[in-house]
């Protein structure tokens, strides 16, 4: 996510801070399922991390509507703060009001950015765990879905923000997984993918080690995870399958990530590991340095789990949406991600 400064203004604005003066318990949740979306249902949308401009604005409004929802947008949605989306209180006010209105039914981030992280010590999670909704976004939004699964027990999905674009292959997945879930349900690759490796690397699926597993999935964006390393807000690992994408992030510094999430984190402890498409993160032509692909396999191809790289979520186009938070089975050699238990209600 190419952002030098990160780990510094994050580990900053959360270092030494307890959930428990927030009066919210650290002790393990109960995994707690949101309804269902229905058609003309009021969906928030919220801007909890970076200003969006107009036109990504108008893009979120009219992609709820296509999907037969009625936004209803945050009341400080065009607040600004530099490049945040108004101040903290603003950003946390809007984010407790949609959770907080029984007429909302879900939430969805128009955006991401930067400064999801600087919310969560003053989050009401009790509130929310008494008012379960849906709650989509990805990228910076991952600070969020960490914490609200940690905290709440909440079912969240990791996928397209309010501006994305909805391709067809991504409206799909956004409707299977918050309108019409159905058993059993396997993640597959994007049909066009395969083209697509055909011109960019970063979208080549490559099996870094094979085999089948399943356990809970946690994760998201790897400078976000990275960023958080050593806070209250970070996801157990024993028997999870970790799923990780990032954008704009050269081999060294996704290298350095990984790295730091070695030493921190027992990785071991996985049951396995699913990496999404990492967009624009080759080294320039003609620099010294390790490709993506070399430097995912030297930092995890030693783990002794399932392993892979290049499934159809990240910043991409065609992108699906998954269920924070469940058990699935992560399949390497049909290059899948099946959904092995109900991820809404």
């Amino acid at each position: 996510m190419n952002r030098r400064t990160f780990n510094t203004t994050f580990l900053t604005a959360t270092a030494g801070l307890s959930l428990g003066m927030q009066g919210n318990s650290a002790v393990k949740k109960a995994r707690l399922l949101p309804a269902r979306l229905k058609p003309g249902d009021q969906v928030g949308l919220i801007t909890p991390a970076s200003y969006i401009e107009d036109e990504g604005l108008e893009k979120a409004v009219k992609n709820l509507e296509q999907l037969g929802l009625k936004p209803v947008l945050g009341k400080n949605i065009r607040a600004d703060y530099g490049s945040l989306a108004g101040t903290d209180e603003q950003r946390l006010t809007d984010l407790h009001q949609m959770f907080s209105d029984p007429a909302i039914k879900g939430i969805w981030c128009a955006r991401g950015g930067y400064g999801c992280a600087r919310l969560l010590p003053k989050i009401d999670f009790k509130m929310i765990r008494r008012n379960p909704k849906v709650f989509v976004g990805y990228s910076d939004v991952t600070a969020l879905h960490v914490a609200l699964q940690r905290y709440t027990g909440l079912v969240t999905y990791h996928g397209p923000v309010g501006s994305s674009t909805l391709t067809d292959y991504t409206r799909e997945q956004v409707e299977t997984m918050l309108f019409a879930p159905s058993e059993n349900y396997s993640i597959d690759l994007a049909p066009l993918q395969k083209e697509k490796a055909l011109e960019e690397a970063a979208y080549t699926t490559k099996v870094i080690r094979p085999g089948v597993a399943e356990g809970q999935l946690v994760g998201g964006n790897l400078t976000l995870l990275a960023s958080a390393l050593g806070t209250d807000y970070v996801p157990n690992l024993k028997n999870k399958i970790l799923f990780l994408e990032d954008v704009g992030e050269k081999p060294y510094r996704i290298d350095r990530m990984l790295t730091s999430l070695r030493q921190a984190w027992p990785l071991s402890d996985l049951a396995g590991i699913a990496m999404g498409v990492f967009a624009d993160c080759e080294a320039k032509s003609g620099t010294r340095s390790l490709t993506l692909l070399e430097t995912i396999e030297d930092r995890l191809g030693d783990l002794n789990m399932p392993i892979i790289y290049g499934l159809s979520f990240g910043h991409i186009d065609d992108m699906c949406t998954l269920p924070m938070g469940i058990n699935v089975r992560l399949d390497t050699g049909s290059r899948s991600i099946t959904l092995l238990e109900r991820w809404i209600g």
